[in-house]
């Protein structure tokens, strides 16, 4: 199953696209990929989401009124460095996609109104890229173990990091327990999901 993020600050476009991806089959050189698509309004909730959750792809609008596509996606590579990301807009700005591609490295800028049917295959054909990068880095890594540049627990930590973000990162309190920041236990009541 194939997670895939969402942003956009208009909600019909949210209801849009998740509608177009739950009903439209995601088939790449007769591979299917079930997808499961989470939406959300705000960049900034969005960000803590990407903190928690490993999405596979993320497509965001290019601008929005609290954080354009750019800056979210920018965050994302350094959050989730696997997830592909895309940016939708409705507007042609090559300055702008200039540096999607180069501060945030897009994969591929659709634009709105979009075709569901060219949307659904721009997402397929970038998760099997994405299935074939990462199968690459898990031989290079295998070859790394084998020539002993990397360790088991490297290994490890890589797998944990991609299947939940931000778990390898434990802030600890001299007497060694576990600090928890107070505004993400507030926020785990606060679902933001559509």
């Amino acid at each position: 199953m194939s997670r895939i993020l969402i942003v956009d600050d208009e909600e019909s476009i949210l209801k849009s696209l998740k509608r177009v991806l739950s009903l439209t089959p995601c088939v790449v050189d007769g591979k299917k990929y079930p997808l499961t698509v989470d939406v959300f309004s705000s960049p900034a909730l969005a960000l803590l989401q990407i903190d928690c959750t490993a999405y596979d792809l993320v497509l965001s609008d290019y601008r929005m009124p609290e954080m354009d596509g750019v800056q979210l996606l920018k965050a994302v590579r350094q959050i989730q460095p696997n997830a592909v990301r895309m940016i939708l807009s409705g507007y042609a700005d090559l300055n702008g996609l200039i540096a999607a591609i180069n501060e945030a490295g897009i994969s591929r800028f659709i634009s709105k109104p979009w075709n569901d049917y060219e949307l659904v295959s721009a997402i397929g054909q970038a998760l099997a890229l994405r299935d074939l990068t990462l199968e690459n880095q898990r031989l290079a890594d295998h070859a790394r173990l084998v020539n002993g540049s990397l360790t088991a627990r490297d290994i490890e930590i890589k797998r944990l990091e991609a299947e939940e973000p931000g778990i390898t990162h434990v802030v600890w309190d001299s007497d060694g327990s576990v600090l928890v920041d107070e505004f993400m236990i507030d926020l785990g009541s606060f679902d933001s999901k559509r």
